[in-house]
């Protein structure tokens, strides 16, 4: 218990969120590169995931490609970017010291979850639906745009969540190399056996995760119900669920 009021008081002062290095600077950071990342992972990602599963060819390259990075350490990339002459350690503007091989690293580590939903959402399209809108006369990229996208856009969202909440939490490594975000708070606390500075960051952590999952959620529920009238509107007949 001792730990955790240490922790409660760390967390309550005002002095330990504000200036060079305090909680607040390090939380935008974080923020800061977890959003870089996501965004360069769904910039990469997502259109090799969509073509792939709008034409059907060579998923399962992309997918087992995409799993082979879910099996290398995040940490060992990273590690690795640290040592070289690029990306390096140096400084990356907002970034921080490390910030460009913390990217990469985050950035791979983001892409199996984008590219693996975004491929299976556009390949589990029922293929009536497909067949219903050549049956109309669509063009390739009208059958892609205006039925396979909103039919799979909420699992393409799904895998945006997934990959959200694990780079947002896996960011923290950054630290490890002297690089941007909360972990710097943990490590510095344990390191320094202050367990309560140590916990008071990883509590910050955990509940930076919990309101972005729920912000996910949101946005993933929001783009569920979309589908059917998405593509109904454009008088192509969607699946009713069953009652």
């Amino acid at each position: 218990m001792t730990v955790l009021s240490d922790a409660w008081d760390y967390l309550t002062t005002g002095a330990n969120w504000s200036g060079d290095g305090g909680m607040l600077q390090l939380l935008l950071q974080q923020l800061l590169l977890t959003a870089t990342a996501l965004g360069l992972a769904m910039a990469i990602g997502l259109p090799i995931a969509l073509w792939l599963g709008h034409h059907g060819r060579g998923g399962f390259l992309a997918i087992n490609v995409s799993n082979i990075g879910r099996a290398i350490p995040t940490f060992a990339l990273l590690a690795l970017f640290v040592t070289l002459d690029f990306p390096g350690d140096g400084d990356f503007g907002a970034y921080g010291r490390a910030g460009l091989a913390t990217l990469l690293a985050l950035t791979l580590f983001g892409l199996p979850p984008v590219i693996t939903n975004a491929y299976v959402a556009i390949r589990e399209v029922p293929a009536d639906i497909k067949e219903s809108a050549r049956g109309m006369g669509m063009t390739g990229s009208q059958r892609f745009f205006r039925v396979e996208l909103p039919l799979a856009m909420p699992l393409i969202v799904s895998g945006l969540r997934l990959a959200l909440v694990q780079i947002w939490a896996t960011a923290t490594i950054a630290a490890l190399v002297a690089g941007p975000g909360l972990g710097r708070i943990i490590t510095d606390g344990f390191f320094r056996t202050n367990y309560g500075k140590g916990i008071a960051g990883a509590i910050v952590v955990a509940l930076v995760a919990l309101v972005l999952e729920i912000l996910a959620a949101v946005a993933q529920r929001a783009a569920t119900p979309a589908r059917a009238a998405s593509t109904s509107r454009k008088g192509v007949p969607v699946p009713q669920p069953a009652t």
